[in-house]
């Protein structure tokens, strides 16, 4: 099969891209470093001619400002039409789990409008919905960083390795499109302030952490279950624990 990755670049993309490749599907990597923008739709006719599948795993630069919105609705209409002209038989992307249920977040406002477009763009689709990956842990930690001090929520959540994410999404491209959103999610459930203390003793930091229900995610102030995936999700196999001494190691 012949399949387009936007955002290859980054983590999710370089995986997948790498992991279908494993498996004999032709790859086209797009990024901006490799040529390719989005937002301004140049060299997207290149990279779509003959795809029959294509994914989007692209994001924005920020996640605190209006600038999400603004990538994710350009860059998404201009994937859609270049899908469109070229006849991609399957359009996939990766969201996050939660999405609907924090739209008071800019980034997460941005997201359901990425989702929408791709809904109502009339081609078959698949949106993966993910959870927060575990390479992600630090920066999820630094939200209620105040001086040596982090005030966390005890949310609850399934951190995920990027990797198991990507397998699954290939696994997902390489198939028919759902028409519809799927979710993956750990294998384990912490609240965010347990798993904060789990990675920094992991890596010998000893910042105290404080349960603190007001400290907002990303400007939502987070219910119990909000970032849980629903009823159905792909739980994936590797354990926080097993990937922290994989990292450390590495």
């Amino acid at each position: 099969m012949k399949i387009t990755v936007v955002g290859a670049s980054g983590l999710i993309g370089t995986e997948l891209a790498a992991k279908l490749r494993r498996s004999g599907h032709d790859v086209t990597a797009a990024s901006l470093s490799l040529g390719v923008d989005t937002v301004t739709g140049k060299g997207l006719e290149a990279v779509m001619a003959g795809a029959e599948a294509v994914v989007d795993v692209t994001n924005a630069a920020s996640f605190g400002d209006s600038s999400a919105l603004d990538f994710f609705s350009a860059s998404t209409k201009n994937l859609l039409a270049a899908a469109a002209e070229a006849d991609v038989g399957h359009y996939l992307a990766l969201s996050v789990v939660g999405t609907p249920r924090l739209v008071e977040s800019d980034y997460f406002r941005a997201k359901m409008v990425q989702e929408n477009l791709i809904r109502a763009a009339g081609r078959p689709y698949t949106i993966l919905r993910s959870t927060q990956f575990y390479e992600f842990i630090n920066g999820l930690i630094d939200i209620g960083a105040r001086g040596n001090v982090l005030h966390l929520p005890p949310a609850f959540m399934r951190p995920v390795a990027a990797h198991d994410v990507a397998a699954f999404l290939a696994e997902l491209t390489a198939g028919r499109p759902s028409g519809d959103i799927v979710e993956i999610g750990g294998p384990e459930q912490f609240g965010i302030d347990e798993i904060a203390r789990i990675y920094l003793a992991a890596n010998e930091d000893g910042r105290q952490v404080i349960t603190d229900r007001s400290t907002s995610y990303f400007g939502v102030e987070l219910t119990d279950d909000v970032l849980l995936p629903g009823v159905g999700a792909r739980l994936a196999s590797e354990k926080l624990s097993d990937w922290l001494y994989q990292s450390m190691a590495a």
